[in-house]
């Protein structure tokens, strides 16, 4: 059964918005409480599938994924949110049981931002989120920029087309000009 959960923000102001998906209750409010006290919005989610949903309808700024679940595994749902165009670019840290060093290679190979191995110190993971979010906001300044630049690049080659358009009008005028004044030379030059 799919639940949803959203912590209460202790905060006035947010530092991100962060959706975590566990299919633990216990860690969801566990982590729901530490992540708000830090000054983060939180949704808490304990379905992949029901996140998957959720990160396709609105933004956040970082997603907390456990890796093993389940209904769907959270390489999985990694996997459906790195093809999809609206949040290919959602930051996305893999948390697990897994100590192993493949779960590190499965989770990265996958398309995670991060990987962290529970149980975590919260002042670290706090660090790490922040990286990240700092990351994704340099990452999506300059997607904009890009965009602007080409906005203004295919903006130019507009303006360019018209001018070798009018370009060639006045060439095509200046010849025929030439001709006329050739053909007024000769009948005044002949007369």
């Amino acid at each position: 059964m799919e639940k949803l959960f959203a912590a209460l923000p202790f905060f006035a102001t947010s530092r991100g918005e962060i959706i975590v998906v566990d299919d633990s209750r216990t860690n969801l409010s566990v982590m729901g409480l530490r992540l708000t006290r830090m000054g983060y919005q939180t949704v808490l989610v304990d379905s992949p599938v029901a996140a998957l949903d959720m990160v396709q309808a609105r933004h956040f700024d970082l997603m907390i994924l456990d890796m093993t679940m389940p209904a769907m595994s959270g390489v999985t749902a990694l996997g459906e949110i790195r093809s999809s165009p609206l949040t290919q670019h959602l930051p996305v840290m893999m948390i697990t049981a897994r100590s192993d060093p493949g779960g590190a290679i499965d989770a990265l190979g996958a398309g995670a931002d991060d990987y962290v191995i529970k149980p975590f110190d919260f002042d670290a993971l706090g660090a790490r989120i922040e990286r990240l979010l700092d990351r994704a906001r340099t990452l999506d300044g300059l997607r904009r920029a890009n965009a602007a630049l080409d906005a203004r690049i295919a903006h130019r080659a507009v303006e360019l087309s018209e001018v070798r358009a009018e370009l060639a009008e006045a060439e095509a005028a200046n010849r025929s000009l030439q001709q006329q004044y050739r053909a007024l030379s000769e009948t005044t030059w002949r007369g």
